[in-house]
């Protein structure tokens, strides 16, 4: 028997002051889009492992994991396919930020000024936010 199942993703909320981190996505879907830093869990690594992992690949950033905002399974959230993400609340434990990985760029956004984001990133930080006010 042949089972289809979903892929796992991270995604990292870095909130600090009225800005969180945002990386412009270098691949598609969604190329030029801004995102949140994450990506695909690697088989044999813990969630908490990878989006640790993919902050520090996609900005240069070390973070340490404060809280767990929620599963987000969507079947339709990524155009590639079933992705379940799993989102992280993460502290920033080291200062600078420069873009690597599949990010062509990452910056500190001001919340209010967020427009448009790839996937369900906004749904993501407007959960955060709620659980950080």
């Amino acid at each position: 028997m042949v089972y289809r199942n979903p892929s796992l993703a991270v995604d990292a909320v870095v909130i600090k002051g009225e800005k969180v981190l945002l990386v412009r996505r270098k691949n598609e879907p969604y190329k030029g889009m801004l995102a949140l830093p994450g990506g695909f869990v690697e088989y044999g690594e813990k969630t908490e492992e990878a989006v640790l992992r993919e902050l520090k690949e996609e900005t240069g950033m070390k973070g340490r994991i404060k809280r767990l905002v929620g599963v987000f399974s969507d079947p339709k959230r990524d155009p590639r396919g079933h992705v379940v993400s799993i989102a992280y609340l993460v502290e920033p434990v080291s200062e600078g930020i420069t873009a690597g990985d599949d990010a062509a760029e990452c910056e500190w956004i001001g919340i209010k000024d967020i427009k448009e984001l790839a996937f369900d990133h906004r749904e993501i930080i407007k959960n955060a936010l709620e659980m950080i006010e």
